[in-house]
């Protein structure tokens, strides 16, 4: 089974998806990223070449001709997932849990504060805990990195 870290309180939760994935890429560490909706992927998509002014996270979509070179690999949907053959750390933007979630060695799972978020997470909370993965709930808001059941 996976480990499934949540980090609860997130102010803006691309933004902080995107900085999840430049501390992956700064530490050599290919990131996935799943989400179906094409809207937020194309904000994300967005977002990794300009949240923050001095920094640049590379990343392709599964499936591009650059994807080998790429630190992030993005993944639109469950026949990108299945494509992509990377079973180290996934990062789900999507309101579902990914599919086949247990072949990664860690999912993470970001939240903001926006009542429709937290309940899409409270459902993937409870979908992950059926499979027997092992979860982990983090505060942002209070520096929490304590583990839960």
């Amino acid at each position: 089974m996976s480990r499934i870290d949540f980090a609860f309180g997130a102010e803006d939760r691309l933004r902080m998806a995107c900085r999840t994935a430049a501390r992956h890429a700064d530490a050599g560490r290919r990131l996935l990223v799943y989400c179906t909706d094409p809207r937020r992927m194309r904000r994300f998509d967005a977002l990794l070449w300009s949240f923050e002014p001095a920094s640049f996270v590379t990343h392709a979509a599964v499936g591009d001709p650059l994807a080998a070179e790429a630190a992030v690999l993005l993944a639109a949907g469950p026949e990108a997932l299945d494509e992509a053959v990377h079973e180290g750390w996934l990062l789900n933007l999507d309101l579902d849990c990914p599919p086949g979630a247990g072949r990664f060695e860690r999912v993470l799972e970001i939240v903001s504060g926006h009542e429709a978020d937290i309940a899409a997470a409270r459902h993937r909370w409870l979908a992950y805990k059926a499979e027997g993965h092992e979860l982990r709930a983090h505060d942002l808001a209070a520096g929490n990195l304590g583990a839960a059941s």
